[in-house]
């Protein structure tokens, strides 16, 4: 269910004054800064072809789109993770890490050609003007907005706007016809890149981290003492699904378990000499016992702060192999707001392992590689995992209680939990690329979340009932025309819960959504047993 729920929660479209976040498997790190070392429009085969094209082809290009095209696939036969960045992706990429962006602060969904509000981001301009979830705009700096073939790209347009600029929305509230106006400046928005905290068993602590920003440690060390004023002893940290970030966000949150002088993970490359990063004295979670989750999808920083606590012996880590991203990169700019993230190093954990799997079969056959390791049943047993060639064989790599450690091919972890594909089937997946759970929440549920005054008595109180569930299918069959009635039947459990965990958001927030999401997470049930 984890990974059909996080397909469904990345096709939330964000309205960041029109900038959609998206999960970044690269990383970042302050190595100095150099130049390129080359010039796009200087004497080179590059620019003279491109010159050519655009002086004496049949046709007209666009040449600065071919420029970026030649570009990106000469960095993509270096290896998967050197890329060439357009502006607006640069843009995204650097805002989403960069802890905040420049905007109004709210989400969205186009629902019957209105755009209805989902979330609004506390602190953000949207949120100081009053706007609230459930409310619909209709017209924007006086002109008509609802009913005008509402797309993405012309939301962004309308709403995208420089600091301090003014904005004037027509909007109607829930479950009103009257109109309210509300000016509004636009302002810096923070993002957190922590989704979750709370308390999860009796002294034990749940945080959920989906990048490494440069406020992913500020932010945790917030969370962290809320959790401890009330009680938490020990912690589970979850990073499934955590694409990375920057290397530095990585070392710092790994300082907060690790005592003085510990290696936490060290680089080097052809270019660059080996660099060691070490842990500090200033942990404010050096001693209580530790779980971290990860999957599949925990890649680059997220596996740094893994193999770091598996290779000190500081946690135990549960879940399935991570990614198996092991390089480090660079990004340098373009004047017109371009970039390319160049490789520049590779990272080690403690033991001196390297974690990057194989990309000698190219770029399609790397990223096609989580695929195949479903294929060859290795989400459901740990000793498929251990039968793969990457892993057959002694290993000259331990932990520090000298406990076998692998590389070469992601993070293995110490407690395996099998994928539970019953509840990732299609029907699960369309109903969220359909955003049809929101949207039911918003035509349909509102009035039921109004009852509850917390998101503490809406999780202990509140359960989607049988006619509940029979509504909201009726309701997404007038999208969805055809189900596979066996699919529908093995996914009733999974859409109760969904059904929950979207209330739990539209009404309270990322941290009600997982704590509902996650109530019957075989892989946190395993992580809580495992330190408790």
């Amino acid at each position: 269910m984890k990974k059909a729920a996080s397909i469904i929660f990345r096709s939330i479209i964000l309205l960041l004054l029109g900038i959609a976040i998206g999960l970044l498997i690269s990383d970042n790190n302050n190595f100095p800064n150099r130049s390129l070392g080359f010039s796009i429009a200087g004497n080179n085969k590059i620019s003279k072809v491109l010159g050519l094209v655009k002086n004496n082809y049949v046709d007209t290009v666009n040449t600065d789109s071919l420029e970026g095209v030649a570009v990106n696939n000469l960095l993509q036969n270096l290896d998967p993770h050197s890329l060439y960045l357009q502006p607006q992706r640069a843009q995204s990429i650097n805002e989403s890490l960069g802890g905040g962006f420049d905007g109004i602060g709210l989400e969205y969904q186009i629902l019957r050609d209105t755009l209805f509000i989902t979330m609004v981001y506390p602190g953000g301009p949207a949120a100081k003007a009053g706007l609230i979830p459930g409310d619909k705009v209709i017209s924007v700096n006086k002109k008509k907005f609802s009913g005008t073939h509402l797309t993405v790209q012309q939301v962004n347009a309308v709403f995208r706007g420089e600091k301090d600029s003014g904005i004037l929305l027509s909007v109607a509230p829930p479950n009103s016809s009257s109109i309210k106006l509300y000016p509004i400046k636009r302002g810096h928005v923070n993002l957190s890149s922590l989704d979750a905290a709370y308390m999860v068993a009796p002294g034990t602590g749940y945080i959920k981290i989906s990048k490494f920003a440069l406020t992913t440690d500020t932010d945790f060390r917030l969370a962290l003492r809320k959790l401890k004023a009330i009680g938490m002893q020990k912690l589970v940290l979850d990073i499934r699904e955590n694409g990375g970030g920057y290397l530095n966000a990585a070392t710092a949150l790994a300082d907060e378990f690790l005592k003085k002088d510990k290696l936490i993970v060290y680089t080097k490359g052809i270019h660059e000499v080996r660099r060691d990063y070490f842990a500090t004295d200033s942990g404010n979670f050096q001693d209580g016992k530790l779980a971290v989750m990860i999957d599949e999808y925990s890649a680059s920083a997220s596996e740094i702060l893994a193999g770091a606590l598996q290779d000190l012996d500081r946690a135990v880590i549960v879940g399935r192999r991570s990614f198996g991203k092991g390089l480090v990169q660079q990004q340098f700019p373009f004047g017109d707001g371009s970039a390319i993230n160049l490789t520049v190093a590779r990272y080690y954990t403690p033991s001196g392992r390297s974690i990057q799997k194989s990309y000698k079969s190219g770029v399609e056959s790397y990223h096609n590689e989580i695929a195949q390791r479903m294929r060859k049943g290795e989400f459901f047993s740990a000793q498929n995992n251990l039968n793969d060639s990457i892993f057959k064989g002694p290993s000259p790599y331990h932990t520090s209680s000298g406990k076998k450690v692998f590389s070469g091919g992601g993070i293995m972890p110490d407690v395996f939990v099998p994928a539970d594909t019953a509840q990732n089937n299609m029907l699960i997946q369309e109903l969220g690329s359909q955003q049809l759970f929101t949207a039911y929440v918003i035509d349909r549920l509102q009035p039921a979340l109004n009852k509850f005054t917390s998101a503490a008595a809406f999780q202990q109180q509140y359960n989607v009932s049988n006619d509940e569930l029979n509504n909201f299918i009726v309701y997404a069959s007038k999208t969805i025309k055809e189900m596979d009635s066996k699919e529908l039947f093995n996914s009733r459990p999974t859409i109760k819960t969904l059904l929950k965990a979207f209330g739990a958001r539209f009404k309270w927030g990322d941290s009600a959504y997982f704590e509902a999401l996650n109530s019957n997470d075989s892989t946190l049930e395993k992580a809580v047993e495992a330190i408790n």
